[in-house]
């Protein structure tokens, strides 16, 4: 008897890679300027504070302090997005007599050096407007906001940049080599098994995760899943557990609670564990940390 042939194959269920973590770590935008920008313009470095500039209109010349990571000089010459996920110090450029057109937004890191996000992006990603598909909608809404002053339209503005912001971070997620992305969680999130486990270990942190339950995720064997996360993320798969398990617990230190309530629920066996964790990790007890201003490392 001939056996039955085997079904189609089902194509993975869609995965959604941001929401728990912009779930647990928000980003909130800020708008602060809307209009031209002439001659020199600085930006300060604030600690926990990035930033997101849309150039509407002209172009303009970026620059950066020597060693700061992004170019020293950068020339923008068409309509783009600038978003600095971490504290940078950069300063704008532009003529005098034709003054380019931009729309500005602070944003705020939930736990400002430790975000995950503010880690693993780039220190400066540059877009054309034009890149990023669907984003023109959210612009055009965005611009309507800000181009009149109506009831609500400071708060509205926020949300809408908060909107292109999550547009933003999809491309990147779609477009890791072109946006030059550095091992790390993003990395992993845009690698189609990897990002299976990742999210798996973002969603319920506390389970008993073992090396063969990770790779059972991701659809590989233990040695196959285990040298590619090491090569897309750069940790070892229980190093990235106990640094986003380590992530949590400052979120929950920060929010009032203490190691005994939340213990149990990120995958320790009573407090004294993820306590010897935090010390070995921060180098310093989650009391003094506290007392240090709760600031990551």
């Amino acid at each position: 008897m001939t056996p039955p042939s085997p079904g189609p194959v089902q194509p993975p269920a869609p995965l959604d890679r941001l929401s728990p973590l912009l779930e647990r770590f928000r980003v909130r935008a800020h708008l602060f300027h809307n209009g031209p920008l002439c001659g020199v313009t600085h930006f300060a470095a604030a600690p926990g504070r990035g930033f997101l500039h849309v150039l509407r209109r002209g172009e303009m010349v970026v620059t950066h302090q020597p060693q700061a990571g992004p170019p020293e000089r950068l020339q923008v010459c068409e309509p783009s997005l600038l978003f600095y996920a971490r504290p940078l110090e950069h300063f704008f450029h532009n003529a005098p007599t034709e003054g380019s057109d931009f729309i500005c937004a602070a944003l705020d890191f939930d736990g400002g050096a430790s975000h995950p996000l503010a880690r693993a992006l780039p220190p400066l990603v540059v877009l054309p407007l034009g890149a990023v598909d669907g984003l023109q909608q959210s612009l055009d809404l965005l611009f309507a906001e800000t181009d009149r002053l109506r009831c609500g339209h400071r708060v509205l503005a926020d949300r809408l940049f908060e909107v292109v912001l999550l547009q933003l971070l999809r491309w990147l997620l779609d477009h890791p080599q072109q946006a030059q992305m550095p091992p790390g969680m993003l990395t992993g999130l845009a690698d189609p098994q990897l990002s299976r486990t990742l999210t798996a270990l973002h969603e319920a942190p506390g389970e008993p995760w073992s090396l063969a339950q990770m790779a059972q995720q991701a659809g590989m064997s233990r040695s196959a899943f285990a040298a590619r996360f090491k090569a897309v993320v750069g940790d070892t798969p229980a190093d990235y557990l106990a640094h986003w398990r380590l992530t949590l617990a400052q979120a929950h230190l920060r929010a009032g609670r203490s190691l005994k309530s939340i213990a149990h629920e990120l995958g320790y066996a009573n407090p004294s564990a993820l306590s010897r964790v935090f010390a070995q990790k921060l180098g310093m007890s989650a009391r003094e940390w506290r007392e240090a201003g709760g600031e990551g490392r």
